[in-house]
């Protein structure tokens, strides 16, 4: 299983990918650290080696590896955190199933999420949301790699050019929180984000929020969106949960005290 996963393609060697510019010895010192993550060597979460080390065993520099493992960052490969370390967040393409797959129990086979999107109260929302949203920028500010980082960072460029327009305020701001949800990688967690994406999508659940934006919540909410994407930049855990509290906060009012 390891040497098959050793073969896989790095993300910059690719088809359709326009690699930045690196040395060649960089490229390498990238790859051989690549095969090591594909190889389950070090798996996603896990704590990379010290550059020193690496340089030690590959017979560069610190310098050489360090590139190497800006290079590997860029790809979404790792992500780098201010004296801690560098930790995976990449995870290799589930293998084509060799056989049929199991069938499960009709009961868990399909669940009809429409009954539990439709009906869900402000208070089962906010009991969610308080649940679920610290988390996720916490695992954000932890995993986010510097793809997902600048993604995010458009969603926020396009947020601060609205002023008045509610409703879209309202759609780029889910895709913003949702877009977070996204880097934490976590698949399982991503799925109950969306569930809960789908309540905000209810006819009623946008109306609501739609009234609340008025030109000055958009500019606060704003500024709070503009907050918690620096601290995810700068990895503030602390910080990212404060701001996502806030959010939280202003929105559990607006729904607690609709009309």
């Amino acid at each position: 299983m390891a040497g098959a996963m050793s073969k896989a393609i790095p993300p910059w060697e690719q088809e359709g990918i326009d690699p930045p510019f690196a040395k060649e010895k960089v490229k390498l010192a990238a790859r051989r650290i690549f095969e090591r993550v594909v190889s389950g060597e070090y798996s996603f979460g896990s704590r990379l080696a010290a550059e020193r080390n690496f340089a030690d065993e590959f017979g560069l520099t610190r310098s050489t590896v360090r590139q190497a493992l800006e290079f590997l960052e860029t790809y979404g490969v790792v992500v780098r955190r201010a004296n801690s370390g560098t930790y995976v967040v990449y995870k290799p393409p589930a293998p084509a199933p060799q056989s049929a797959p199991v069938q499960l129990p009709p009961s868990l086979d399909h669940l009809d999420i429409k009954p539990i999107v439709e009906s869900a109260s402000p208070f089962e929302m906010g009991v969610v949301c308080s649940l679920l949203e610290p988390e996720i920028v916490r695992l954000g500010a932890l995993y986010m790699s510097v793809r997902d980082l600048n993604e995010l960072r458009t969603l926020l460029e396009d947020i601060e050019t609205v002023v008045a327009d509610a409703a879209k305020f309202a759609h780029l701001e889910k895709q913003f929180l949702m877009k977070i949800a996204e880097g934490t990688h976590n698949r399982l967690l991503i799925t109950m984000y969306r569930i809960v994406g789908e309540v905000r999508c209810q006819p009623h659940w946008l109306a609501t929020r739609i009234q609340s934006l008025s030109p000055k919540r958009i500019s606060d909410s704003r500024q709070r969106l503009r907050s918690l994407f620096e601290a995810l930049e700068s990895r503030d855990i602390e910080g990212a949960m404060e701001f996502m509290n806030l959010i939280i906060a202003s929105n559990q009012q607006d729904l607690l005290y609709q009309p």
